[in-house]
């Protein structure tokens, strides 16, 4: 792969000229490029060249940019466009001048707990956003999670780590360790992976951010990666508390980890609890771009002036003006009444003429003020979206403005919850209006229901405005009914949110193992494995040696055995022996004759000639043999 600095000027796809070199990986460059055609900065990353050969990652890279290009939201970084030239695949990004929290990290810099919650509540949302949509990271790193000039986070290269996973080129030797570093315990075991996974590695992220250091790293990417299957997340105090946030999900059960949404909303919860941390110090080419062009738009939005009030002064100046004329003319006519005296009658008309002249003057003023300088009536926007408010305050004439947010159970969130001025008053042309914005219903406490009854659970967790979900799963340790595992776990979260349970069905059914063959303790003790009780029964076998096993009951293959049934075990005795009868003073032919009735073959008869009489047999009569053993007969 040539340097990032050979690439200066060139042009790609006939539009994108790379200006700057930004930063440079194991499999691409990155630069900030200028897109000719309409005139904007953007950030294109240059994979591999040897990436374009190969089809299997061509196939994905085409599928997951096209995908990841739909995705729009705030905490994400945007996919403008997508394509290769002369066997180089790129990508065109939106360009953010405030750098990676890596490079925050390797410049010295730490993140209190608020900054991290903060930090990691933006990178939650994006992965969430992108979850909800099917979509997986994979690679969720500090090198990963940038930073625009106001301090705005966004997540980076989504669906990149999946298509260079299925690519055959191979990164330089080291370069597994940087992500090993915060893979989870399933990427470790190569088990099937969901947006959990995405939200082990963020916290990962966020506990190095806090402390400087990545837990349960390892000289080796093998040990590093063996090191966190099963273990908790180790405790640190820079943490605070962040740390159970943190814990909660790291956990090693997929099923009780936090997913994006919920881990998003815990951290937004921690910052209120915290307080608004100060801004991250951004890289200094953002810092300078600020100061060059001067505040931003968005950060004078976040300057807030107090409404001016409705002042009232102006009416009583008036009123005063009016009755000080009255009076200046009464004094002048009482002065000049010494010298020039008035009959009675005129100068009450006078006093008449100038009382009714304040009058009109004082009403003139008061309507003037009331329905000119104070004409603009507020309507009443409670219980609006915060849009149509805001539409409809303009309309008025005022000037909405966001000044807080509140729970409420009756209220829907986004919507207005209260205005002040309320409805009715009288305001100035452009007086503000302050909106109080729901956010719902608050968020409730998940009770502790591990190891309680599955009715039990559900009514506890029913009765904390939530919503449980039971699924099912064997479990050798605990009894049928018992809730395993739960997750969330504990915690706050939002009302009527779903509650996961996992409650046993006890023990795994058993399948009776094939015992042909086997002894008596042979049998005995697989079946004991298994948790069954096993129960020994003989009989005689021609056909099955003493002391091994003839058959079960259930039979062998049976399925379906719950834990603890009885099983009948028939070990054979072997075949059944036949004693030999007495022949002695019996007939030749009815000694014979007897001795086949009992089973037994007379294969040689022994005596003098022209014997009549059965003496002894051998074997010797009373002697136990097989059945249908062969037999000598005396005779005299």
């Amino acid at each position: 792969m040539s340097t990032i600095t050979d690439q200066l000027g060139r042009v790609l796809a006939g539009r994108y000229r790379l200006e700057a070199g930004l930063g440079t990986g194991a499999s691409a460059h990155v630069y900030r490029a200028v897109d000719t055609r309409l005139g904007r900065v953007v950030a294109l990353k240059l994979l591999h060249p040897g990436l374009g050969d190969d089809e299997s990652f061509l196939r994905r890279f085409r599928a997951e940019a096209q995908t990841v290009a739909a995705l729009s939201h705030p905490n994400l970084v945007r996919v403008f466009d997508w394509g290769w030239e002369h066997g180089e695949p790129f990508l065109v990004l939106e360009y953010l001048s405030g750098g990676s929290l890596r490079d925050l990290l390797d410049d010295g810099a730490r993140l209190s707990a608020a900054q991290a919650a903060q930090v990691g509540a933006e990178a939650a949302r994006g992965l969430a956003h992108a979850h909800r949509r099917g979509l997986l990271h994979r690679d969720i790193k500090p090198a990963n999670l940038l930073f625009d000039e106001e301090g705005g986070l966004r997540v980076a290269d989504f669906g990149l780590a999946r298509a260079l996973a299925d690519a055959a080129w191979t990164e330089p030797a080291g370069t597994v360790l940087g992500t090993a570093r915060y893979a989870s315990p399933e990427q470790a075991e190569g088990r099937p992976l969901d947006g959990r996974s995405d939200v082990y590695s963020l916290a990962l992220v966020l506990y190095e951010a806090v402390t400087g250091s990545v837990p349960f790293s390892s000289d080796t990417t093998l040990g590093t990666l063996m090191a966190r299957v099963g273990a908790s997340l180790p405790h640190h105090r820079a943490l605070g508390a962040l740390y159970p946030v943190l814990v909660q999900a790291t956990l090693p059960d997929t099923l009780a980890r936090l997913d994006a949404s919920d881990l998003g909303l815990e951290l937004e919860l921690l910052v209120r609890q915290l307080g608004q941390p100060p801004r991250l110090a951004l890289r200094e080419s953002a810092a300078a771009a600020r100061a060059a062009v001067g505040p931003s738009k968005a950060a004078t939005e976040h300057l807030v002036l107090p409404p001016r009030p409705v002042l009232y002064d102006d009416l009583d100046d008036v009123t005063e003006m009016g009755q000080g004329a009255a009076a200046s003319d009464v004094h002048g006519g009482r002065r000049n009444a010494g010298s020039r005296p008035h009959r009675p009658g005129r100068l009450r008309r006078r006093l008449v003429a100038l009382a009714v002249v304040a009058v009109l003057l004082a009403a003139g003023a008061f309507g003037a003020v009331r329905y000119v300088v104070y004409g603009h009536v507020v309507p009443s926007v409670t219980s609006l979206s915060l849009t149509s408010a805001k539409a409809r305050l303009s309309q008025a004439g005022l000037h909405p403005e966001v000044r807080g947010q509140g729970y409420s159970l009756q209220v829907p969130s986004g919507e207005v919850l209260s205005q002040h001025p309320g409805a009715g008053q009288r305001l100035r042309a452009q007086a503000v209006v302050a909106l109080m914005v729901s956010l719902g219903p608050a968020p409730v406490g998940v009770p502790a229901v591990v190891a309680l009854a599955e009715a039990q659970a559900e009514q506890d967790i029913r009765a904390a405005h939530l919503s449980p979900e039971a699924r099912l799963a064997y479990s050798e340790t605990v009894a049928k009914g018992i809730v395993m595992v739960q997750s969330p776990a504990k915690g706050n979260h939002r009302r009527n949110s779903r509650v996961i349970l996992v409650v046993s069905l006890g023990p795994k059914p058993r399948t009776i193992p094939s015992l042909s063959s086997s002894t008596w303790p042979q049998a005995s003790a697989a079946l004991r494995t298994l948790r069954l009780v096993p129960s020994e029964q003989q009989d005689y076998s021609t056909s099955v040696p003493a002391g091994q096993v003839i058959s079960t009951t259930p039979a062998e293959g049976s399925g379906g055995v719950a834990v603890g049934t009885t099983v009948q075990v028939l070990v054979s005795r072997g075949p059944q022996l036949v004693a030999v009868p007495s022949v002695s003073g019996q007939t030749i032919a009815t000694a014979v004759a007897n001795l086949r009735s009992a089973g037994l073959q007379v294969t040689e008869v022994v005596g003098p000639p022209f014997a009549t009489q059965a003496t002894t047999t051998d074997p010797a009569p009373g002697a136990e043999v097989a059945p249908g053993a062969s037999l000598t007969l005396y005779t005299q």
